[in-house]
């Protein structure tokens, strides 16, 4: 029973950690245009190159996860990605006390969370049920 618990609540984990790059990978696409408004008011350079460069990762990442496909290579990937992003888009320290510097400091905080849960899919024992990879062995970076 327990053992069966923790394979569907693994899956089940997987997969919501796809959606959550899913989403806003299309909503890139679909607001591109703002996307890179905010991303110049961050500052950013080059960013036709890190939008079109984000989008791919996020789209091709929520792919795999959700397929169960390379996870411990894909989990890396999307939390160095999660950590660029905090970074350099959420940067409340740079922003004055306030209502923006609390709404940044809670997206920060949010995505350490999510780095957390992807590195413990990149580095934890899990199953490999309904997945692509079916090997019971660990996953080949």
């Amino acid at each position: 029973m327990i053992s069966t618990l923790q394979t569907y609540t693994g899956v089940v984990g997987r997969v919501l950690l796809g959606v959550y790059f899913l989403i806003p990978g299309i909503s890139k696409i679909t607001n591109f245009q703002g996307n890179a408004d905010y991303m110049q008011e961050q500052g950013m350079i080059f960013i036709p190159f890190f939008l079109v460069l984000t989008i791919i990762v996020q789209l091709g990442g929520a792919g795999a996860l959700i397929a169960g496909y390379r996870v411990t290579f894909t989990a890396f990937i999307l939390a160095g990605l999660t950590l660029v992003i905090s970074v350099v888009m959420h940067d409340f320290w740079n922003i004055e006390a306030g209502i923006q510097q609390a709404h940044e400091t809670q997206n920060f905080v949010k995505n350490l969370a999510i780095m957390a849960g992807l590195m413990a899919l990149a580095g934890g024992q899990r199953t490999h049920a309904l997945s692509v990879d079916k090997s019971n062995s660990s996953d080949p970076a």
